[in-house]
């Protein structure tokens, strides 16, 4: 709203209250002569308490200015507010009763006019208040005039969750487009059931809410769910009557969080849930002030940005008010596709764009140089286990020459704090894959002893749902083909976390990170929950998706592949792990092991530039002996082998 239209605004409120003031003096003398309502009668009270009015009027002014009053929003009142107007009516009658005495000793106006004086201001004023509430609050109009309402054709809406956020919800909702009408409540706050809030019905229980949506479909209407808080979970209805509510069209929502609407809507932003997230345990619920300090009004670079992780990285700073957001990737249309996304919705956010390989360090340090950025935060890596064990050049020239070069341009650069993000597959690796993300981790660790004054950090987390290539997407393809899902063992189990909910915990350590300076390093590693059999998510899939698994929906196991693990571990055997914080830990070698130097990068560079394939892969391994060395007893600081040296 412009400068303008709070000004206007604001006279507009001055004036009807000083409106109200006038008149309640008049009413008042009226009513105290016992004078009946004519036009004859008003236009000699006028006559008569036109003086007194007005400075009934200008007093109440000066007390409103005093005590800020003024400044309610009218439209979103509450009986928090209605306190300060009757403080404010009454001690402008005390204040006009001292004046009057002072003038005239209070002989022009009748005394029993003072006691309707504030009556009549407080009345007229609330009913005023409550208009303007009622205008801008459909639900609160309709219940008044339910005449008014005409017939609905708002979509059925089931809130579910705490009383007290459902209650907030249902408040924000009615300010904003009448979109949905909420039919029933569903809640685990004891002492809820058989009640009403705001005039909608609790409900007793996840069950009666289903059949509730039940019969509605069957009468030819299309409800919808909304998940305030964690309370209640998509989950509790069962995979299977989730997927047929679905397949019927039943909306899952949520409430958008802060940092997805940028801080900035003023009404509630309600989003559909993702397939991935009603797979997913409830998310780490974690406070966004640390990460706005780490963010805000800072310039941000981040490499990957195109990808999975590296594009909810680029949303999530955008939307904590970032300065400035550079965006770095070797993919043309992922490139293209989040910079446009980025400007959508965040236009007034300055951004950068470029089309850069990070195994071209020149280029690198000549983009660092002309962006200058605060916080780097390094997402691009080639990531696909199978692939991998295919091309290990190709592995080690972006995970680890990559990484060496963006670590290099971002010291050159006097970068404050870089963010390199890492695997569980980089612990106890059996692929090149996960070697070369350790190695990746290796080049971090150094950079953490080494010159400079940039702040390196390292975080850990396994398997995202949903992001390119992994296992979600590829289930979705195949039941949406009509099956068979293939895994490749039956015990295989994995760490799964949404990508916002990755992104959030990479934010938070990072947050951590710059908050000790002077802190121990290592590599923080996220926490994932518990491990996730793949059978398992399989079988709540395909439930999603209204079938039945190994009726509808075959599962076929194909065998485990090269490379590959049946379960994911978070820490090394040659690490040690500590709690760092909220869902944190911070892993950090046993001993002072291998540091990775720019002759071994180098030595592994010539390697993978020379196509031999098998030469790289047994190079990768060789260095990984040495970085990962442990010995029984603690090693000085003096013995530390120096690979390359």
């Amino acid at each position: 709203m412009s400068k303008l239209s709070l000004l206007l605004l604001r006279g507009l409120k001055i004036g009807a209250r000083a409106a109200i003031r006038f008149a309640a003096v008049v009413g008042g003398y009226m009513i105290a002569s016992g004078h009946a309502f004519s036009i004859a009668t008003t236009l000699n009270a006028l006559q008569d308490a036109a003086l007194y009015a007005g400075l009934f009027a200008v007093l109440g002014f000066v007390l409103d200015n005093l005590f800020r009053t003024d400044k309610a929003l009218w439209r979103y009142v509450s009986i928090v507010d209605v306190g300060p107007i009757i403080r404010t009516s009454v001690l402008s009658t005390l204040i006009f009763l001292a004046l009057t005495f002072l003038l005239d000793r209070g002989e022009a106006l009748p005394r029993s006019t003072l006691l309707f004086v504030p009556v009549l201001d407080v009345g007229m004023t609330l009913a005023l208040v409550l208009l303007r509430r009622m205008i801008h609050d459909k639900e609160a109009l309709v219940a008044i005039a339910p005449f008014l309402s005409g017939a609905s054709r708002r979509t059925p809406l089931i809130v579910l969750g705490d009383m007290g956020r459902a209650d907030t919800f249902l408040r924000e909702l009615a300010r904003g487009e009448q979109t949905y009408q909420p039919i029933g409540i569903v809640t685990r706050t004891p002492g809820a059931a058989t009640r009403q809030l705001r005039g909608v019905r609790v409900l007793d229980s996840v069950e009666v809410a289903a059949d509730l949506m039940d019969d509605m479909l069957g009468h030819g209407l299309t409800p919808a769910m909304i998940f305030v808080d964690d309370q209640l979970q998509p989950s509790d209805f069962g995979a299977e009557r989730l997927g047929q509510l679905r397949l019927q069209g039943v909306k899952l929502l949520t409430v958008s969080s802060p940092v997805e609407v940028g801080g900035t809507g003023e009404e509630t932003a309600l989003r559909e849930f993702a397939l991935e997230e009603l797979l997913a345990r409830p998310p780490v619920q974690l406070d966004d002030a640390p990460l706005r300090a780490l963010v805000a009004g800072r310039r941000v670079l981040v490499t990957g940005a195109g990808g999975s992780i590296g594009s909810e990285v680029c949303r999530q700073v955008a939307g904590l008010g970032c300065a400035h957001l550079a965006l770095l990737d070797s993919a043309e249309f992922s490139l293209f596709s989040i910079d446009q996304e980025i400007g959508h919705r965040w236009p007034e956010l300055s951004r950068a764009e470029y089309l850069h390989d990070v195994r071209n360090g020149a280029l690198l340090t000549s983009c660092f140089d002309a962006e200058k950025p605060d916080i780097v935060f390094h997402a691009a890596a080639l990531k696909h286990v199978p692939m991998m064990e295919r091309h290990p050049c190709e592995s080690v020239l972006t995970n680890v020459v990559g990484t060496w070069n963006v670590a290099e341009a971002a010291n050159a650069a006097g970068v404050k704090h870089m963010v390199f993000i890492s695997t569980d597959k980089a612990v106890d690796p059996p692929n090149v894959m996960g070697a070369t993300k350790r190695l990746a981790e290796g080049v971090i660790r150094a950079q953490q002893t080494g010159a400079g004054n940039t702040r390196f950090s390292v975080v850990r987390f396994g398997n995202v749902l949903g992001s390119a290539g992994s296992v979600v997407p590829t289930f979705r393809a195949q039941i949406e083909r009509g099956g068979p899902v293939t895994l490749t063992h039956a015990e295989i189990e994995r760490y799964f976390m949404t990508i916002p909910e990755a992104v959030q915990l990479v934010l938070h350590a990072t947050a951590h990170s710059a908050e000790q300076p002077d802190g121990p390093l290592g590599v923080f590693v996220l926490d994932m929950g518990k491990p996730v059999k793949i059978i398992d998510l399989a079988r709540q899939l395909i439930g999603l998706y209204g079938k039945v698994p190994d009726k509808d929906i075959a599962i076929q196991i194909t065998g485990l592949r090269p490379g590959e693990k049946l379960f994911e571990e978070l820490v090394d055997s040659s690490e040690v792990s500590e709690t760092a914080g909220p869902s944190l830990m911070r892993v950090t070698d046993r001993i002072a092991g291998a540091r990775m130097t720019e002759a071994t990068v180098r030595a592994l560079e010539q390697a993978a530039r020379s196509g031999d394939n098998a030469a790289a892969r047994i190079l990768v391994f060789d260095v990984l002996a040495k970085v990962r060395a442990v010995e029984t007893g603690a090693v000085s600081p003096a013995k530390q082998p120096v690979i390359g040296a």
